[in-house]
Formats: structure tokens, C-alpha cells, sequence
């Protein structure tokens, strides 16, 4: 399993087509100082919530806290453009970065990205309507954001993207601890991280398990879309492939993980409907050399982990209605599901449902959810468990939970 000349081979060409279709492209961009810019802006949001997740009741299980606040920057000078959002957490005691990229288009219709860009997989950029995104985002396949190239092209009705990314995004601290590197937990979106039995991850490890020093590394993706419009609206349907190295450093030796998606992006009249099937699997080794049938995957902090195979259904619909109540202009109600069908010997499937509405009122967005989940890792008392082996007979876990953010 050990890196070879051919696979390093791919990487090298599969980054110089990169480069070249846009390079090709170069004689037809176009600058000028008028289009300089360069804005400030961020965001403050809070979190007030409810549980229940079986078990005794006690007052912690309603909550009021600061979720976070963000600092973004954008702009543009020579036709260069950066990208920048940098998130804290206290609830989680992190902070890190969510997106930080550099682009540059080589003509209306093509342009690349380099940094830590949005991995074009599924529907963009979200594939949900909610505060709590899709079941996707949580074995790191939504609104993912990792180290690399993107390349955006364009023509007539169709969009393709392209990317390579070298490694996952930075880590930030978490609970004080940890670094700024690749197998840190402090982060946006969830990827796989290494589980080495010291002091940090102790408690993650069962007992008598063996340790997965595992990381991503050289992913390539591939997204190409169909837009088109009809009677009462537009729809965007595609497909996404996405391929990628786990590396175990203590054997020093590869496996590979591998996902795809059909996805649906449609409206109609005031309806919109978010469709999309999901099939990942992954050929991991823990630090022994043998396979295993679950990898460990981290964000904000915490670790949890992963069947190796899985497929997802999701579907999300939403209703949008603009208002006039007082400072609200706009209600958004959705209905929003995955079910995690997995696929490994003896694993429990895991399902999660978000019922809402989003209320806009000028810069302040307002989400209002019930959140219920099965064998699933956030939704219940025991962190972390779920989305692996599971149980056969879960019980419904709820939380009532308001997201209150002012966008500036």
C-alpha cells in the first residue's frame, strides 16, 4: 500500500491540468484599477437550546450561549481576489480557519482557487436548509473546505470543477491545546484525523484497541452540473466524484477512501428541493496493518468514529414566503432528512431529521429547528457514538434549538 511512481505520477499530471486549462485561458483576462476592492465583514451569533436525550433531567439541558464570531475578508486588486473567513468558538474553547483562498479568472468563464478553498462535491454550497446542514457534512462530505487547487469552468448551461488538495485545511487549537497542523480536531469541517493513543486521545480509544495514526492526503475531485430552467423555475442536477489517500504515518504505507454523489438542486415557484445520494467507503489500516471497519473523523474539537461504508439519502425541502411582520421580510419552512445506510457487518443504520424555519430580518437570520437523530453523534448524551457500529434499537434523540446570528 505504500506510495508508488505511478501514483505520484497522477498527482503530478493531474496538477498540471490544472494549471494549464487555465494558463490557456490567460490572453482573455481582463483588470482594471476600477475593479479594486477590499471589505470587511463578520459575524456575532448565540445558541439557545434544549434537550432531550433521554436519561434524568437537570437544568443544563437548556442552554443560552455565545456560538460564535467570525471575520471575513474580501477583495481584490489586479484582478487577484483573496478570500478569507476565521472562526471562534468559546462554547468549544477553538478557533481556526474556515476558508482562506486566493483567485484569480482567467476569463468570464474560468477561474482557479489555491488555498483553502470549498471541496466541490454535492450540492453547493450547501446541501441543506438548516442550522444543523445534512447527515453528509458529518463524515466531512458538506461544505468541506481543505489545503489545494480548484479550478471553475463554465460553458452554456454547464459548470465543472476540478480540485486536488494536497491535505485537509489547518487545525486550530482545541480546548487549549493541540496546533495549527493537519491532525489537529479544532476545525470547521470534518476529516480524518490521527488517533495515536497519547494523552489527548486516550479516551476516544476503547479498551485494548489499537491506534489509527491516519490523515488525508492528495484528494482529487470532480463536479460537473446540468442547469437548466422550466415552467415555474430552474433546477441544477450532476454528478460528483471524489478520491483521496489515508496515510498511516507509523507504517508509513496508503489506503484510499472514495465517494460519489447524484444530486438535485431544484425551485419551483417557492419551493426548493435538495436531493442527493452519497456512497463513500474507505480502505483504512489501524497501526498494526490490519483493516478496519471504522476511521476517526474530527471537528470542533472532538473526535468520533466512522463506518467505513456507508451510502446516504438525503433530502431536504424548503418553502419560502416573503412577510411583512414588523422586521421580518422573509420565512423559510423545511423539512430536511438523511438516512445512513451502512454497510459494514453488525452496523445499525443512523437517521437524522431537522423540522424549521429560518426568519430574516435585514442582517439578522434567525433559525428556529428541532433536531431528532438515531445512532447519531452529536444528538445524544454520549458524544461521539453513532455514526460507527451504533445500536439495533436507538432511541429518538431531540433538540429544540434557536440560532440567532447578525451578519455584517
Amino acid at each position: 500500500m505504500k506510495p508508488n511512481n505511478r501514483y505520484l505520477l497522477s498527482i503530478f499530471l493531474s496538477f498540471s491540468i490544472l494549471l494549464t486549462s487555465g494558463l490557456l485561458s490567460l490572453s482573455e483576462a481582463q483588470s482594471s484599477d476600477d475593479d479594486d476592492f477590499f471589505d470587511i465583514g463578520g459575524a456575532l451569533r448565540f445558541n439557545f437550546y434544549h434537550t432531550d436525550y433521554g436519561g434524568g433531567t437537570n437544568p443544563n439541558d437548556t442552554q443560552f450561549t455565545l456560538d460564535m464570531w467570525r471575520i471575513n475578508a474580501v477583495g481584490q486588486r489586479s484582478g487577484v481576489g483573496i478570500n478569507f473567513e476565521y472562526r471562534f468558538y468559546p462554547t468549544f474553547n477553538t478557533h481556526f480557519i474556515k476558508q482562506g483562498w486566493l483567485d484569480y479568472s482567467f476569463s468570464d468563464r474560468t477561474e482557479i482557487q489555491v488555498g483553502v478553498t470549498q471541496v466541490p462535491f454535492g450540492n453547493l454550497q450547501y446541501n441543506s436548509h438548516n442550522w444543523w446542514f445534512q447527515g453528509p457534512y458529518y463524515v466531512g462530505l458538506e461544505d468541506d473546505h481543505d489545503m489545494g487547487f480548484k479550478l471553475i469552468h463554465t460553458r452554456s448551461n454547464w459548470d465543472l470543477m476540478l480540485g486536488y488538495f494536497v491535505q485537509p485545511e489547518p487545525a486550530g487549537p482545541a480546548y487549549g491545546e493541540g496546533s495549527f497542523g493537519i491532525g489537529g480536531a479544532g476545525r470547521y469541517s470534518y476529516d480524518i484525523i490521527p488517533i495515536t493513543g497519547n494523552a489527548a486521545w486516550d479516551y476516544v480509544l476503547g479498551d485494548g484497541e489499537t491506534p489509527q495514526s491516519n490523515q488525508e492526503k492528495n484528494q482529487f475531485n470532480i463536479r460537473s452540473t446540468y442547469n437548466f430552467e422550466h415552467g415555474n423555475g430552474n433546477s441544477q442536477v450532476g454528478g460528483s466524484l471524489q478520491y483521496g489517500g489515508i496515510y498511516n504515518s507509523a507504517l508509513d504505507e496508503s489506503g484510499s477512501r472514495t465517494a460519489f454523489a447524484a444530486h438535485l438542486d431544484g425551485n419551483y415557484g417557492n419551493f426548493n428541493v435538495k436531493a442527493q445520494y452519497t456512497y463513500l467507503t474507505h480502505d483504512a489500516l489501524n497501526d498494526d496493518g490490519e483493516s478496519v471497519d471504522f476511521v476517526y473523523m474530527a471537528a470542533y474539537g472532538d473526535p468520533y468514529a466512522v463506518a467505513t461504508e456507508m451510502s446516504m439519502y438525503s433530502l431536504g425541502i424548503a418553502y419560502s414566503k416573503d412577510v411583512d411582520f414588523g422586521p421580518v421580510s422573509n420565512l423559510n419552512f423545511y423539512n430536511n432528512y438523511t438516512l445512513f445506510e451502512k454497510r459494514n457487518e453488525g452496523f445499525f443504520d443512523s437517521h437524522q431529521n431537522v423540522l424549521g424555519f429560518m426568519a430574516t430580518m435585514g442582517d439578522v437570520f434567525i433559525y428556529f429547528d428541532i433536531a431528532s437523530g438515531k445512532n447519531h453523534p452529536w444528538l445524544t448524551n454520549d458524544f461521539g457514538t453513532g455514526m460507527a457500529q451504533g445500536v439495533e434499537d436507538p432511541r429518538t434523540n431531540t433538540r429544540f434549538n434557536i440560532n440567532i446570528g447578525y451578519y455584517f
